[in-house]
């Protein structure tokens, strides 16, 4: 099994990138996080998933362990296949996913393209205790830098801003500060739009 690749970035589209390892092209489905994260980068470090069928061998490949993580979990869902996964992970953080799944939240899972009622459910109901017991990836941080982002989209939407306008500007700035506060975020985005 092929568990990580490490390489130059030969290409990279919305939904692979070709990575060259020391002369040999590897062809890897990525989600859209993986190609924001990748996007600019010459050498990449890429965690990845191998999957063996009968007709083909495939590699999906993420810009970090908790993304590969949820994915094999979301995988190992009856009705949930690997493109429906990468779907996922391309529409909502792994963060939301794990909160999604451990709060029940059915809703969230339904955003995505692809995932209906029933599937979102059986997801829930077959992921809940399974993804608590994720010892190699810790949410927590994820989940309260998400508690932050939605208080702060909600508080600028009193304030007049819309959800569109900020919603980049304040994930930026929690993904580049982890330990940013409320109050910080809030100001930053007000001068800034």
């Amino acid at each position: 099994m092929i568990a990580q690749l490490k390489g130059r970035l030969v290409e990279i589209y919305a939904s692979h990138a070709i990575i060259d390892c020391n002369g040999v092209g590897y062809h890897v489905h990525i989600s859209l996080n993986t190609y924001a994260a990748l996007e600019k980068k010459d050498e990449v470090l890429i965690y990845t998933h191998h999957l063996v069928r009968e007709d083909a061998q495939l590699l999906y490949g993420f810009g970090t362990k908790s993304e590969r993580s949820v994915f094999e979990k979301l995988i190992s869902v009856n009705g949930v296949g690997p493109s429906s996964g990468m779907m996922m992970l391309s529409t909502l953080e792994p963060a939301e996913i794990f909160s999604a799944i451990s709060e029940g939240d059915d809703k969230t899972l339904q955003s995505v393209k692809g995932i209906g009622a029933k599937t979102a459910q059986r997801i829930i109901i077959d992921l809940k205790d399974k993804i608590e017991k994720l010892d190699d990836v810790s949410f927590s941080s994820s989940k309260s830098e998400n508690k932050i982002k939605l208080e702060a989209l909600s508080a600028l939407e009193v304030l007049g801003i819309s959800n569109k306008q900020s919603e980049k500007y304040v994930q930026q700035l929690i993904k580049d500060n982890p330990r940013i506060t409320l109050e910080e975020v809030i100001k930053s985005t007000l001068k800034k739009i």
